[in-house]
């Protein structure tokens, strides 16, 4: 498992880049996340339902061709990391 700083190193790397992300990175902070919150997620009909302590986001499934997730879903994501404590913007 990788430490919260490294977790919110990653977090800032996908903050700097919300048009290239791929659900594949934010699953990976999501999941270092379980050592420090409850977190829960659960498959919504267009993409994941995720909750990491009390904050709520989804992130919607991608193309079948284009593993980038869409930029409104990453803002939702750093969102829930900035009330979280993670981030600051």
């Amino acid at each position: 498992m990788a430490s919260l700083e490294e977790v919110r190193k990653r977090i800032r790397e996908i903050a700097s880049k919300p048009k290239n992300v791929t659900y594949g990175e934010i699953e990976w902070v999501v999941n270092q996340l379980r050592q420090f919150y409850d977190v829960k997620e659960r498959q919504a009909k267009h993409g994941t339902l995720f909750r990491v302590g009390n904050q709520r986001f989804m992130v919607s499934g991608h193309n079948p061709g284009n593993r980038q997730v869409k930029k409104y879903c990453v803002d939702d994501f750093v969102g829930a990391m900035v009330e979280l404590g993670l981030y600051e913007e």
